[in-house]
């Protein structure tokens, strides 16, 4: 999701990139999405690390007004453009959606957002109830994109919450 601007210069923050800033300067050519679902091609400029997000810019985009222009869109890439996430790995797009169970079986939900902490991933499950479950060793069992969902083992008490 690409933020507010920065600076005067046409940069801007982006948050939420599973990508480094070296592949998203290999992709280089993206689609914005803006609110109302306007789209137009964006070409990529410079990206570096700033604190916990990104900063980008974008040809054609070289003052805080353009880069305004682009507040709350989002950057699409073709699926098949996207670098290998590498074993036993993958894209949070991939997981957002899969239905979440226990070891049991028993269906928790569906996943709907991960929060990223210092730690480990918070993976925010919706279902009766909304449960905020770790995505730590000993909690996440095993994860099957091809089956859509995630088998987990709940902390003790993590329900009564």
């Amino acid at each position: 999701m690409l933020g507010r601007p920065h600076g005067l210069h046409g940069e801007m923050m982006l948050s939420g990139s599973a990508l480094t800033p070296e592949e998203l300067l290999a992709l280089k050519e993206f689609v914005w999405r803006g609110r109302t679902g306007t789209t137009h091609a964006l070409t990529l400029a410079s990206v570096r690390p700033m604190n916990a997000r990104l900063l980008v810019s974008f040809e054609g985009c070289a003052w805080r007004e353009h880069a305004a222009a682009l507040t709350n869109g989002e950057l699409l890439a073709e699926r098949s453009r996207l670098p290998d996430p590498g074993p036993r790995e993958a894209y949070t797009f991939e997981l957002i959606g899969l239905r979440i169970e226990t070891e049991e079986g028993r269906v928790l939900g569906t996943l709907a957002d991960i929060v990223n902490t210092g730690a480990h991933p918070i993976y925010v499950v919706r279902g009766e109830r909304e449960l905020l479950v770790p995505a730590a060793p000993g909690v996440l069992k095993r994860v099957s994109l091809s089956e859509g969902r995630i088998v987990v083992a709940l902390p003790a008490g993590l329900e009564e919450l």
